[in-house]
């Protein structure tokens, strides 16, 4: 692949702080990328995820469905989303931003932002949308805005079915490599970093499987109970940024340090808060067999490497997280109705196929799965770009 379409660097008059749009490529000419907010983000980094976000709708390409794939783009913001300043700033930002958010970037919840939040400080910016640039793609406009609107007005045992898509996918993954290997589900213990949209939904769909979530972790510390947690007691009494009150842990559970979730045993770690999280150090603590990356970006490539000599295998984020991101297309472009069960059951189908090709490939060709997620985005792209064109 070639250098980004389009990357530029904006910085707030007001508090200094830095933003981020990168724009890898363009299908149709449009791109989807959601925004995070995070303090220490950078350039380099939203532009990995960019490049991401292509991989992701590449791989997600089926010529029989209503969804096109789009292509990849990415936006950052570097704050502290708890910061008193940082919704001004998010406002300020889209404003700056609007004539990309107009004409060719869709954009959404990512780290540190809320849907809801993004909506609202789009509409304060003056856009009708975050996703206004995919609307002339689409057949029947206002059919499918209300389409999207009713879907994220589902919820299911209390929860917004927008919160719990991407975490459907993460744990169908897990499931998936598990079947391949055939290692049942009863007996099979989890890690979760991270206990927000993401992480949280995961834990419930993997709990609910049959799987024991031994540990999460949050900016607090990690919660450990090798009998399994009470994942639904946790998610109750976790804050807007999946912070658990500690209050509500049962006598069993036991409080480590934030770093302990690592080395636990357990045969599925699932990090699903921050980029960056496995290095070259602290991989030597991993004993599980599998990392099921939820977040974005979280094992650096030369721990990756390292952990495949111990044979640990990563599934990479490019394909494990993208449940979130095919969820608002199929919905959006009609593929799939706003009901809870349809939309499981497509993303069950959906990223069980994907895990299933990834890890396939991976052994035929004797190379690493993100390796064969790049094998089988080198197939599509072609495809695409001869079909819908393809900016560079």
């Amino acid at each position: 692949m070639t250098t980004p379409l389009l990357s530029l660097t904006w910085t707030d008059h007001v508090t200094g702080h830095q933003g981020f749009l990168v724009v890898d490529r363009l299908v149709r000419g449009v791109a989807s990328g959601g925004l995070r907010m995070r303090p220490g983000c950078t350039l380099d980094e939203v532009t990995g995820l960019a490049r991401g976000m292509t991989m992701k709708e590449a791989l997600h390409y089926d010529p029989e469905a209503r969804y096109i794939p789009l292509g990849g783009a990415k936006g950052g913001i570097d704050c502290d989303p708890r910061d008193p300043a940082a919704y001004g700033l998010l406002v300020r930002y889209l404003r700056a931003m609007r004539p990309y958010v107009e004409s060719c970037w869709t954009t959404g919840e990512d780290l540190g932002l809320s849907q809801d939040l993004v909506d609202r400080a789009a509409a304060e910016a003056g856009l009708v949308s975050s996703i206004q640039a995919v609307y002339p793609l689409l057949d029947d406009e206002a059919t499918a805005r209300r389409r999207l609107a009713d879907a994220f007005a589902v919820e299911v045992d209390g929860v917004g079915l927008d919160e719990l898509a991407g975490g459907c996918g993460v744990a169908e993954s897990v499931l998936a490599a598990l079947d391949l290997a055939g290692v049942p589900y009863a007996g099979t213990c989890v890690a979760v970093q991270g206990l927000g949209t993401m992480g949280g939904a995961t834990a419930r769909f993997l709990t609910r499987a049959g799987l024991t979530v031994v540990a999460v972790a949050d900016i607090k510390g990690t919660v450990f109970n090798p009998a399994g947690l009470d994942v639904e007691a946790l998610l109750a009494a976790r804050d807007t940024y999946g912070t658990v009150d500690r209050s509500a842990l049962r006598p069993a559970d036991r409080e480590l340090p934030g770093d302990a979730w690592l080395s636990l045993d357990a045969e599925v770690l699932v990090p699903a808060a921050v980029s960056y999280t496995i290095d070259t150090r602290n991989q030597e603590r991993i004993r599980a067999r599998w990392i099921v990356e939820a977040a974005n970006m979280p094992v650096l490539p030369a721990a990756e490497a390292l952990l495949a000599a111990r044979g640990v295998t990563v599934l990479p984020d490019v394909v494990v997280n993208s449940g979130t991101n095919a969820w608002w297309w199929w919905t959006l472009f009609g593929d799939i109705g706003a009901d809870a069960d349809e939309a499981f059951a497509h993303i069950r189908r959906s990223m069980r196929a994907l895990v299933e090709q990834l890890l396939t490939r991976a052994e035929a060709d004797g190379i690493s799965p993100r390796a064969a997620a790049h094998a089988l985005v080198a197939d599509r792209l072609p495809v695409i770009a001869d079909r819908f064109g393809w900016y560079r």
